[in-house]
């Protein structure tokens, strides 16, 4: 500790780069925080679009466009509920940001407040796959194989997120004295620590959007149902996995990461590496489906 603080003169002050949380429009401050899913999104709709056009879809324009929009509801509605659930609960275990409707108390709006940042990957991954459910079960079209069509895309969001979550000056890495550290303003004790959200951005956004775009776009991966989304899955738990070495835990659950050598984020990551190999094996052992798969009519 005393050489950390030793060395937090050599290290990067974060409110020496000039970086703003959003754009002043007089009346309302545009946050990047929310530009960042929404260029995620619009990102990932535009590129899906290109995707059906090729041999192989499992889906007309329609189904994308349904897509995009309970996707994103899930997005926000499953990322909100599961930050709520997995990581503000503290030692009392019950998720403090839900509303507080106890007679006699002023409700507590602080789940709403999306633009003070909180969204959970695991909680977001759930509100997709029940927006893919959905739009499958009533579009009555395969729901692992457009699962796989939007893993590929999944990674543009994470990464603008996880710049977005740099901007904010949020999400710190643990202590360290590397020549990259950064002192936060946020942090109390003022350390030189790890900028772990862009080392997030590079693992879980940029890396995964190549691995991602060369299988669908240069091998015969969308052939084989399950492979796209295994990948996907396995990659992205794997980089979230690491980084959580190097990322400071939530305070309210600092003990747990004491307690057990992992954080709440590694714990909730290690089912899903084990889910994602095994999709993945299992779409490896199947035959691959013809090259003259049937698309379903455009609406």
């Amino acid at each position: 500790m005393l050489s950390l603080l030793a060395d937090a003169s050599q290290a990067i002050r974060f409110e020496d780069l000039g970086l703003r949380k959003g754009i002043n429009l007089g009346f309302f401050e545009l946050r990047f925080y929310s530009l960042a899913y929404l260029a995620g999104i619009m990102l990932g709709y535009w590129h899906l679009g290109r995707m059906i056009k090729a041999p192989g879809s499992p889906m007309a324009q329609r189904h994308a466009d349904d897509l995009f929009f309970y996707c994103t509801l899930g997005i926000i509605i499953g990322g909100r509920l599961g930050y709520a659930a997995f990581y503000t609960g503290g030692d009392t275990g019950i998720p403090s940001m839900f509303t507080n409707f106890t007679p006699g108390q002023t409700p507590s709006w602080d789940l709403l407040r999306l633009w003070d940042g909180g969204m959970s990957f695991h909680g977001g991954v759930l509100g997709v796959l029940a927006a893919i459910a959905w739009v499958c079960w009533r579009g009555q079209i395969s729901f692992l194989r457009t699962a796989d069509y939007i893993s590929v895309n999944v990674a543009f969001g994470m990464m603008f997120g996880r710049l977005a979550n740099f901007i904010n000056g949020e999400l710190w890495g643990r202590p360290t004295d590397v020549p990259w550290a950064m002192i936060f303003p946020t942090d109390p004790l003022g350390l030189p620590r790890h900028p772990s959200q862009l080392y997030e951005a590079a693992l879980e956004g940029a890396a995964l959007i190549v691995i991602m775009l060369l299988l669908f776009w240069k091998t015969r991966a969308r052939w084989r149902p399950g492979l796209l989304v295994g990948v996907f899955t396995a990659g992205i738990a794997l980089g979230r996995f690491t980084v959580e070495f190097y990322r400071e835990p939530d305070a309210q659950l600092a003990e747990l990461a004491r307690q057990t050598g992992l954080s709440m984020g590694q714990w909730l990551t290690v089912p899903l590496i084990v889910l994602g190999v095994v999709i993945a094996a299992r779409a490896l052992m199947r035959p691959p489906l013809g090259t003259q798969a049937t698309r379903p009519a455009a609406a």
